[in-house]
């Protein structure tokens, strides 16, 4: 989101391995101030082009004395740019600049104490005693020349600091909830030492986005690849405002979706946009192409192919588009493979994608978090039903049906997943939960029904609570509801047996079972 820039309000995160880098440039945000995470090795002529107001070096596995362990460009430290490091950026920016880095005698992990012994720098109008989360076995012994230790825990220095070059160092992680002064510390090193004004708000988010699509569109035409979630709709939201009729959005009932729902989106933009629409049903196709395939990853790429290929013939067919829009976000970019993150799984919209198109995508959110895009959602004044709808994948039910992908199977996972969303709706949780619903599991298992012998298909309700797709929790929900809800699937849902509840959060599992 180059665009994001151009308000010189960027703070650039380097990641070099953390399992919390991206919890980090989370917080930025929350600060109002726009944030990219870049991996380790990008040499500092590149990062200092982009003219961020801060740099922040985040955590890592590594210890800064092993071989081969990851280094940034020591030019960073140089540029007079401020720069924060985070427990293995704090022990690298120490180690690079003379001072002493050892394997500590114990290790800190979990919720430590630690006494601010300077109550400037990051530390202004916190108290003198904190709560905060460690996680290292590495210790900073001494820090380099010019640098003031800031805070101590009982076994380590905590914090340092060189305000004269602005350097900043914390052995501890402000990004986790864990640390409740985390947020002051982050606008303490934003607004004071960096200069920060906070002005990455949804309404700047808006603008700069529609100026970015202009003047990439210039006077061409635009398809959106519409699915009536909260991402594709923001974008032929936004899309529309930005070139006007020169859009029209596709949506393709590919055979995968929930119950009802290809009815709801198109009545749903028919009573609220004046947006040109044409709506595909290729469920035939989609069926055909996914038949006999059981790989999940294999489902998703063929969906992928296949999405591109019945917008490429409706691009075609109206002869001067040359751009496609689409809701990507940025877990899906992170899930899909970056540099620094490992493929986790390909989404559709990104991994799945032919490696050559004939159409020019348009990704304005492809940095933006779940949250962050309702919160533009509601600046596009999109109605309730979208804006807080449920993320659903672009793949649809295929990678909630574990195995083959069947017309049966899909209609007993579709009522199935009726059931789930109707109770919890009725029960007053469906705006409390990040997402709900059913996965088909090809696992039978032996029941009994009115005296008699039953040997039919297991239902695993999922059911998690969060902000976005990085992370989530899995929901307590009420007994009594998940009971209603096994009651509903055994007695409604023919050929199934038993009905199962995940309770696995993420990590290590991911919100979807494929």
């Amino acid at each position: 989101m180059s665009d994001a820039r151009e308000s010189r309000e960027l703070v650039i995160v380097v990641d070099f391995g953390a399992q919390y880098a991206q919890l980090i440039a989370r917080r930025i945000r929350e600060c109002r101030v726009y944030s990219e995470i870049v991996p380790f090795d990008r040499p500092a002529a590149g990062i200092l082009a982009l003219k961020p107001k801060g740099i922040i070096l985040s955590g890592g596995p590594a210890s800064v004395y092993g071989e081969g362990a990851p280094r940034c460009d020591p030019q960073l430290y140089r540029s007079g740019v401020p720069v924060l490091g985070i427990c293995y950026g704090m022990q690298l920016m120490s180690r690079e600049l003379g001072g002493d880095v050892v394997r500590g005698d114990t290790r800190e992990y979990g919720r430590t104490e630690l006494h601010v012994e300077s109550k400037g720098d990051l530390f202004e109008g916190l108290d003198r005693q904190l709560a905060a989360w460690m996680s290292h076995g590495d210790i900073v012994t001494r820090p380099p020349d010019g640098f003031a230790v800031t805070a101590r825990t009982p076994t380590a220095i905590a914090a340092m600091s060189d305000p004269r070059r602005k350097l900043f160092g914390v052995q501890f992680h402000p990004e986790v909830v864990h640390t409740p002064a985390g947020k002051e510390i982050f606008r303490n090193f934003l607004y004071r030492q960096c200069g920060c004004r906070g002005r990455w708000t949804p309404e700047s988010i808006v603008e700069e986005s529609c100026r970015a699509t202009r003047d990439q569109v210039q006077d061409g035409r635009v398809l959106c690849a519409l699915s009536g979630g909260v991402d594709s709709s923001a974008v032929a939201a936004l899309c529309h405002r930005a070139v006007g009729d020169r859009l029209v959005c596709i949506f393709v009932d590919h055979g995968l979706l929930r119950q009802g729902e290809a009815e709801q989106v198109r009545d749903t933009f028919a009573r609220h946009f004046g947006i040109n629409l044409i709506a595909v049903d290729a469920q035939d196709r989609f069926l055909e192409r996914l038949a006999g395939i059981t790989d999940p990853e294999q489902k998703r790429i063929i969906i992928g192919h296949e999405f591109v290929s019945v917008f490429q013939e409706h691009a075609d067919r109206l002869g001067d588009v040359r751009y496609l829009a689409q809701g990507t976000l940025y877990p899906d970019v992170i899930e899909s493979g970056t540099g620094t993150a490992a493929t986790i799984k390909s989404h559709h919209n990104v991994g799945g994608l032919p490696e050559t198109m004939g159409l020019t995508l348009i990704e304005p959110f492809r940095n933006l978090f779940k949250d962050e895009v309702r919160a533009v959602a509601r600046e596009l004044r999109l109605p309730d039903e979208i804006v807080w709808r449920q993320p659903f994948p672009g793949p649809g039910l295929a990678v909630r049906i574990l195995g083959e992908v069947t017309r049966p199977r899909l209609a007993a996972l579709r009522k199935a997943d009726a059931i789930i969303l109707d109770e919890i709706t009725k029960a007053g949780y469906y705006r409390k939960l990040f997402q709900s619903f059913g996965v088909l599991a090809p696992v039978k298992s032996v029941g009994v029904m009115g005296d008699e012998r039953t040997y039919g298909d297991t239902i695993i309700v999922r059911a998690v609570a969060g902000e976005d797709a990085m992370t989530a929790d899995w929901a307590h929900l009420p007994h009594e509801l998940l009971g209603a809800i096994s009651n509903r699937i055994v007695n409604e849902v023919a050929g199934v047996t038993r009905v199962a509840y995940d309770i696995t959060s993420k990590p290590p599992a991911t919100i979807e079972w494929e």
